[in-house]
């Protein structure tokens, strides 16, 4: 049987959900899921800064953009 990183994946999520057996389990298990993507995402914005690919002007240009999808209130209107 072939099965590829992806499916792993999912089968060791299957198992670790398996064994949340409260509220408070599923909580702990959520903040250690965005701890860890968290993380992946610190890990890849240094790796740009240190490439000089981003700067503090970047980040501050980031802060002041608005990339939400305007909302046409007129056509959504039933």
């Amino acid at each position: 049987m072939n099965i590829n990183y992806s499916q792993l994946a999912q089968l060791e999520l299957l198992n670790a959900l398996n064994n949340i057996n409260s509220e408070s389990d599923l909580n702990e298990f959520k903040d250690l899921v965005a701890h860890y993507f968290a993380q992946k995402a610190q890990k890849s914005i240094d790796e740009l800064w240190d490439q000089g690919i981003i700067n503090e002007d970047t980040i501050e240009q980031w802060g002041k953009e608005h990339m939400r999808t305007p909302y046409n209130y007129a056509k959504n209107r039933s």
